[in-house]
């Protein structure tokens, strides 16, 4: 963005006029948001221990989650959840096949 451009997005903000952000939102293309990186991580369970049974973990140790066998896995997107599913094996290696996409509104209520 030039010098010029910058000091229109300024006077646009402090006063109020919207055609100068609308430009800006156009500069913001869908190839520099498909570049952002983000986490994507998988959740099967959770379960909250004191530190001391924590301590007392050791090879082989079972831990109890709080999910039940057999419910969807979470997919989450830099800590939020996104979508659900089951895990799938593929060529030696663990995925998971998406069951559910949650709506948009509901991830932008857990953020």
């Amino acid at each position: 963005m030039s010098d010029e451009e910058t000091q229109e997005l300024e006077a646009t903000v402090e006063g109020n006029d919207a055609e100068p952000l609308q430009a800006f939102d156009a500069m913001v293309n869908a190839d520099v948001l498909q570049s952002v990186p983000v986490t994507l991580s998988v959740e099967v369970g959770r379960t909250r221990l004191k530190i001391r049974d924590l301590l007392r973990l050791k090879q082989g140790s079972v831990i109890e989650l709080e999910r039940n066998a057999g419910e969807p896995l979470d997919l989450l997107v830099n800590n939020t959840v996104v979508a659900q599913g089951e895990v799938v094996l593929v060529n030696d290696r663990y995925g998971v096949r998406l069951t559910r996409i949650l709506p948009s509104e509901d991830r932008v209520e857990k953020l």
